[in-house]
């Protein structure tokens, strides 16, 4: 028989049966399917040469009116503001004390201190920065104590613990002389709190202490009690952020990244500004600041409860204003379909507002009613506050029930990994999944926590060639995603061994200066005549194309791997491993088998220089393969 070329069709199908998706594949991990071809994914490397505290959940970048460009990060504890590979620390104070309402107590042969202050207000987790303290009289100095700490326990309303430390960071032991308690010029000035690294749901019956409230009622909504998930956008070009549950925050470019944040209601010309949110949005063509879930008016004063299906929004041109009045266009409007929002987007000239169960779009029509709520879709709520995105095309986003997109109506995306990702997608943490655009790739990633993996955070994406319409999977940990724009490169929420960080994604080949490892991609299972006959494959010619980095020396190498079974429901046996240079002309193998099964991957036993600085892109590889008969 004459040669036959290996010309899958693009894309993963996890659908049917390995059997079923002849002629395709069926998994893949760190490739992308580009121009129908597969080929390794680019790769990514860390910004900037420090870390920075808690896992970075959301990403926005602007250019000021100076031409200065920042990247906002928030973080599980923290945020941030990175301007020339440099991280800034805006978040904001929650409450400064009075001098000498903090005290110290420290233990002979001890690390750990015990802080005390009436009424602090803190949670586990929490930053306090103290000041004005003087020395406990032996190792805990001044300097030991004047510094920002992370407070260990709450053991009280009124105390906590702390791990004394030097300005480096090491670990400072008491000694009997530390009898002091910090003198009475001691001030602590408390960051916001934390919120949560875990998601739990805030509203039912449950979310309280056991046996706290009536059956069946309700918990309020608030930032102690809600993932940390930040939501921040541009008014003008200063900085409006919110963490979910809690304030609204104001950072001032012209006060320089030296500055916090601070709470947008206690500015000076605040009227009615609500002091509780779910999520932030500026309306750009129209100049309203859109506050999702916002405490409602009583009286002179908002209520400082959230309501999770009330949308208040500024006067036009004012983000200070919310009071609404017969001559300005502030107000609010309150959603009918579903019982919280979950999360909002900017599309073209909407605003697009999504519930647990439904989608709403936003459009300013001016005085007296600013904006109009149109009812768009109910059935298809979004599954998370970051699993929405923009793309040239439209808005794609993901609910319980699968991936949709919407460009002035909604469709529901036909999927071929669907039932795999579901399937596989831990609910309980669904908050923790986001989507995100690369747009040079035409792609939409969509970052999920596994149950399989059962980290409870996000392990594993989809890939959804929007340009190409095909699918893949694969694993990588991202905590949000930032697409290439104001960024030269896209970016990402990560962790390393050293710590978190940014990494800047689709540039050289490698995983942060380590080679990428796992890269994969394997085909369905392969026959002859319906596999009424048994294949006998002889010979294969690869056909691929290393792309290497020229200040890299290197071997680059990849594998072909055979595989066998006679029918569907047998296990795979590896049959034959053929090591692909680009100099390979064919490998000589002898495999018999009624399916036979190709799966392209990483050298990765290959000698660590020769892992690097390389990418692979599958050509037309061919085999020589013919019949063997019926009997095995």
């Amino acid at each position: 028989m004459p040669l036959q070329t290996l010309d899958f069709q693009p894309g993963v199908d996890k659908e049917g049966t390995d059997y079923s998706a002849k002629g395709g594949w069926v998994d893949s991990n760190l490739i992308r399917f580009r121009k129908g071809r597969v080929e390794k994914l680019g790769g990514w490397l860390k910004l900037g040469t420090t870390y920075f505290l808690g896992k970075a959940r959301a990403l926005h970048s602007w250019i000021s009116l100076g031409g200065v460009r920042y990247l906002g990060i928030g973080t599980t504890v923290k945020y941030y503001i990175e301007e020339g590979e440099a991280f800034y620390d805006i978040t904001p104070i929650r409450t400064t004390t009075n001098a000498g309402d903090v005290t110290f107590s420290a233990t002979d042969g001890s690390s750990t201190m015990t802080v005390t202050d009436t009424s602090h207000g803190a949670v586990n987790g929490d930053f306090v920065t103290f000041s004005g303290a003087a020395s406990l009289g032996g190792n805990v100095t001044a300097a030991v104590l004047n510094q920002e700490y992370q407070i260990d326990l709450v053991t009280t309303v009124n105390a906590y613990t702390i791990t004394a430390k030097d300005t480096d960071g090491a670990t400072v032991t008491a000694n009997s002389s530390d009898s002091g308690n910090g003198g009475s010029s001691t001030v602590g000035a408390y960051q916001i709190n934390v919120g949560l690294d875990t998601f739990i749901k805030s509203s039912g019956w449950g979310v309280g202490t056991w046996g706290s409230g009536g059956f069946g009622s309700a918990s309020s909504i608030s930032a102690v009690n809600q993932l940390r998930l930040w939501t921040h956008d541009n008014y003008g070009e200063n900085l409006i952020i919110n963490p979910r549950g809690a304030g609204i925050f104001r950072w001032v470019e012209n006060n320089g990244v030296s500055t916090r944040a601070l709470e947008l209601s206690g500015i000076s010309g605040a009227n009615l500004v609500p002091t509780v949110a779910l999520q932030v949005i500026t309306s750009e063509t129209d100049r309203h600041l859109i506050v999702l879930g916002a405490d409602p008016i009583s009286g002179s004063s908002r209520t400082g409860v959230i309501d999770p299906m009330l949308i208040a929004f500024s006067d036009q041109e004012n983000e200070l204003e919310f009071e609404p009045t017969a001559t300005n266009t502030a107000g609010s409007l309150r959603l009918s379909s579903g019982s919280f929002i979950v999360g909002g987007i900017k599309s073209r000239q909407e605003v697009l507002v999504f519930t647990d169960t439904s989608l709403y779009s936003m459009n300013f029509i001016g005085p007296p009613l600013t904006f109009a709520l149109n009812l768009v879709n109910e059935g298809s709520g979004l599954i998370g506050p970051k699993a929405a995105v923009n793309a040239p095309n439209g808005v794609f986003y993901a609910s319980k029930t699968g991936f949709y997109f919407y460009n002035g109506s909604v469709k529901k995306l036909p999927c071929s990994v669907q039932e795999f990702v579901f399937n596989d997608l831990d609910l309980g943490q669904a908050f923790k999944c986001h989507m995100g655009v690369n747009s040079e790739f035409g792609e939409i990633w969509f970052f999920y926590p596994s149950i399989e993996d059962a980290t409870g955070e996000i392990s594993r994406y989809v890939i959804y060639n929007y340009e190409e319409n095909h699918w893949a999977v694969g694993s990588l940990i991202r905590y949000s995603w930032l697409d290439a724009g104001i960024e030269d490169l896209p970016a990402s929420g990560a962790t390393t061994p050293q710590g978190e960080c940014i990494f800047e994604h689709e540039t050289g080949f490698d995983d942060n200066g380590a080679a990428m490892t796992g890269v994969f991609i394997e085909s369905a299972d392969l026959d002859i005549s319906s596999g009424d006959s048994f294949s006998f494959i002889k010979k294969i010619i690869p056909d691929m194309k290393f792309v290497t980095d020229p200040a890299v020396s290197n071997t680059p190498a990849m594998n072909i791997v055979l595989k066998r079974r006679d029918f569907p429901n047998q296990s795979l046996t590896v049959d034959a491993t053929t090591q692909v240079t680009q100099s390979s002309t064919f490998s000589n193998v002898r495999s018999r088998a009624r399916q036979m099964v190709f799966r392209f991957e990483s050298d990765d036993d290959n000698t660590a220089d020769d892992q690097l600085g390389y990418k692979w892109r599958l050509g037309s590889t061919r085999i020589d393969i013919q019949p063997s008969g019926r009997r095995a």
